[in-house]
């Protein structure tokens, strides 16, 4: 039995990289059937040159070497980031666990300690339970035509929330 005292939240470096894409995958492609491949996601393949620069960063939560869960800011300009990859291992999901309440408020507090003003992100129509987790932690859906020109959205995206920090 795994409990929230046995993960630790940690930034990203690359001995991770695989067990990050065992972990992002098959959530995407099989849980959620979302059609797209790694080669389709060049963050997911440099997480350290897409996330790790500016006000930018990215997270894993790890219960011993095992990595449960990611989040990650990329950094867009004008003191807004674009909040990315965010996953939770089946197994450790839920209000109880708190893993993603814990990566979620990592992401936060890092964007308030850089004075970050806004975040945005996208998400797929068919995450139910992403949508009200969004919206718990004060997100606000917008439409496209309301996401800031360099934010970066994916083909796959078709639901749109931002969170002002400032």
């Amino acid at each position: 039995m795994h409990t929230i005292e046995t993960v630790i939240i940690k930034p990203y470096s690359a001995e991770y990289q695989a067990a990050i894409e065992r972990l992002v995958l098959p959530i995407q492609q099989i849980e959620f059937g979302v059609k797209i491949t790694r080669e389709e996601q060049p963050d997911l393949m440099d997480i350290s040159g897409t996330f790790q620069k500016g006000d930018g960063n990215f997270w894993m939560a790890l219960d011993g070497d095992d990595v449960i869960g990611t989040i990650g800011v990329v950094d867009i300009g004008n003191k807004q980031v674009a909040l990315k990859k965010m996953f939770v291992s089946s197994s450790h999901r839920g209000k109880e666990k708190g893993v993603a309440q814990r990566l979620m408020s990592t992401a936060i507090e890092w964007c308030k300690s850089r004075s970050v003003n806004q975040i945005y992100l996208g998400t797929t129509a068919r995450m139910f339970a992403a949508h009200r987790f969004y919206e718990k932690n004060g997100f606000v859906e917008l439409t496209t035509k309301e996401l800031p020109p360099n934010f970066p959205i994916v083909s796959v995206d078709t639901k749109f929330y931002y969170r002002d920090i400032s």
